[in-house]
């Protein structure tokens, strides 16, 4: 139950009670735990309150957990004016795109006094056109500063942003319009990938007619990329609207912390989208505590994310949380092989950058070049390289890792969670150990545990089972699902018998230490003549190869074994294994490998050599699609895709 506060001072003697010494992460962890009401009332000293809450945590309805009620503050107060008085000056916000002609990087700084201009200014033609508190805009935009002006913009004004990635199919975006109903939308005339342009307007026109919903107006920022035509009295010009608020001073609108900031919507799903619903007060606590503890960036260093803000890392890394503990952030939009795989280093090299976040992803396709492409570069003010958003496996962290000489820190979270909830907290306890294969330890208020499928009780050490949580759920986790709050309890809170306890949907083992282990979606568990694995293993074994640069596995139907594993891999080097027989030698090391590793039941039926494994614009591996595809069924919806024709070597791969 949450703890009622009747005064300030009684809330400043918890703070600073002897209690709060800092010890281990360990301790410090149980405390979290142990005395919920009083850690996060600490931890809320780091940011700005207008006014200062009651109440630190309303658990009176479970699962429906409410973070500092009674308390307001402002996103955008804590990201950009709070900065001004000492860093008016610095750089807050680095754009760089390499989608020009011939991919040569353009780059744009906006100082923290810029920022502030800029924002209030998009707050102001939003005002100018009926934008209030509550009401929602979509913005649908590619990597430009404009998208992060919006996002602050709404956050100044108490309005809620939806950001959907930019050059999402129709069908998609209109889904997401219905559900979020934005008064107004953000968006571009096109994006560009690779150089090439990606119109958007058609895009977004066609969803807008198919979506129930209308917003009133759409506001388009013209970077001279594609066709845009313009809708009369509904649509208007994003520089027009921009320059006729040249000057205005917006101020501040302060919001309850229960308040909702914004909702993302989780991709991949089937059915209707789930809207993630994120709080005002909750959100900017655990950023602020994370920047400080899991991210260890300083006020004034430089935090590179390369993630787009359609996604949850790009909200909460590469705007929010940086910007939040007074960094400098550098948004990028582009490919990390272009104009040359060292576009990335050179960044890292140009702008001091100290703290590097990224997906696995990126890291397997750089490591398919030389690392000449970093050794060209001063990378000395690189302290450590995070890594998030899917399983790390354990040849691409040692190869990160020994190339560039610094930590490589995985961590372990969901669009729903917001922030890590597994990882180390090393700006807690400097000399916290991090082991290969495992993102870490459970943060703070995150009760993680491993809990059997059938029974819902926890397991022992090194048995797998579900990774869970108990409630409640900490600061800067989905309160809710956006205007849903019985699928919120249904979807996330009911999967376990007898107990109410947050399913993660993955699969996972704890150690000893307390440090787990991901091994993938609770629906990608492969049962082959009995034997449970998760794709997780068998990639991890086949990646141990040294000519695999990518791998996908997932479990196909058999009449006999009822599940067979199915080996998709791309190789660092395809020229080596041209001809029939060099494959055919290469496929039959690879089950050697992981007949070696895991046992001759948890070898792959068949391990196929592709170009290119089906993901989305993400990054996210189309394990659905490619099951449909190998066992002779429709794939289904494919507006994510990245590229059509990975998935469609596949299909004439196990066809033939």
């Amino acid at each position: 139950m949450g703890l009622m506060l009747s005064s300030l001072p009684e809330l400043d003697k918890i703070i600073r009670t002897k209690e709060f010494d800092m010890g281990s992460y360990a301790d410090l962890h149980q405390r979290s735990l142990q005395t919920p009401q009083a850690f996060w009332a600490e931890q809320a000293e780091l940011v700005h309150w207008h006014r200062k809450f009651d109440r630190v945590c309303d658990y009176d309805h479970p699962p429906f957990a409410r973070w500092f009620v009674g308390g307001q503050t402002n996103a955008c107060y804590n990201a950009v004016d709070r900065h001004l008085p000492g860093r008016a000056n610095q750089a807050a916000l680095i754009h760089v795109s390499t989608e020009t002609p011939d991919g040569s990087p353009v780059e744009t700084v906006f100082t923290y006094q810029e920022l502030h201009q800029r924002v209030s200014q998009c707050a102001a033609l939003m005002q100018s056109l009926g934008v209030a508190r509550g009401d929602r805009v979509l913005v649908y935009m590619p990597m430009i500063p404009e998208a992060v002006f919006a996002m602050l913009a709404c956050a100044r004004i108490g309005a809620i942003h939806s950001v959907v990635f930019g050059g999402f199919a129709s069908v998609s975006l209109a889904l997401r319009i219905d559900d979020a109903r934005p008064k107004l939308v953000m968006s571009a005339d096109g994006g560009s990938r690779g150089g090439k342009a990606v119109p958007y307007k058609p895009l977004l026109d066609e969803a807008i007619r198919l979506a129930q919903h209308k917003p009133e107006a759409v506001v388009i920022k013209n970077l001279g990329r594609a066709d845009c035509p313009m809708q009369a009295g509904r649509d208007h010009d994003y520089d027009q609207l921009f320059a006729a608020q040249a000057g205005k001073q917006v101020p501040v609108v302060w919001l309850e912390s229960t308040d909702a900031s914004y909702t993302l919507y989780t991709s991949g799903t089937t059915g209707k989208p789930k809207g993630v619903q994120r709080d005002v007060g909750g959100h900017i606590v655990a950023l602020a505590w994370s920047m400080k503890n899991v991210f260890c960036g300083n006020p004034g260093e430089t935090m590179f994310t390369a993630a787009d803000v359609g996604w949850a890392v790009g909200h909460s890394y590469a705007v929010y949380g940086p910007l939040i503990h007074g960094m400098a952030s550098i948004i990028y939009e582009g490919l990390p092989i272009r104009p040359d795989p060292g576009i990335w280093w050179s960044l890292v090299a140009k702008h001091k950058v100290t703290r590097m976040f990224t997906a696995p992803t990126a890291i397997r396709v750089l490591k398919k070049s030389s690392t000449d492409f970093m050794s060209r570069y001063d990378l000395s003010s690189l302290k450590s390289l995070f890594l998030a958003g899917e399983p790390l496996d354990e040849p691409t962290a040692r190869w990160i890792s020994g190339a560039l000489g610094v930590p490589v820190i995985d961590n372990y979270w969901q669009t729903e969670t917001g922030w890590p909830i597994l990882a180390v907290a090393r700006g807690v306890e400097p000399g916290m150990k991090t082991k290969f294969g495992s993102p870490g330890v459970a943060m703070p208020g995150y009760d993680v545990k491993i809990l059997d499928e059938v029974t819902g009780q926890a397991v022992a050490a090194n048995v797998k089972g579900v990774v869970a949580i108990e409630g409640p759920l900490p600061p800067g986790c989905m309160p809710t699902v956006w205007g849903d709050d019985a699928r919120f309890e249904s979807t996330y809170w009911t999967s376990f018998p007898d107990r109410q306890a947050y399913s993660t949907f993955d699969w996972g083992i704890c150690d000893q230490d307390g440090y787990f282990f991901i091994l993938g979606r609770t629906d990608d568990v492969i049962n082959v003549a009995g034997h449970r694995l998760g794709t997780r293993e068998i990639e991890e074994s086949i990646s141990s190869h040294a000519s695999v640069a990518e791998v996908a596995v997932v479990g196909v139907a058999d009449s006999l074994k009822g599940q067979v594993a199915m080996g998709f891999v791309v190789l660092r080097d395809a020229g080596q294994f041209a001809d029939a027989s060099a494959k055919l030698k290469l496929e039959g090391e690879i089950m050697k490998v992981v007949e070696s590793q895991l046992g001759a039941f948890a070898r792959p039926a068949r391990v196929h050599f592709v170009n290119a494994l089906p993901k989305t614009r993400s990054g996210k591996m189309l394990r659905r699609a490619l099951v449909a595809v190998c066992e002779g069924r429709d794939p289904g919806d494919l507006t994510t895709i990245e590229d059509p024709a990975a998935l469609a070597q596949i299909r004439s791969m196990v066809s033939a």
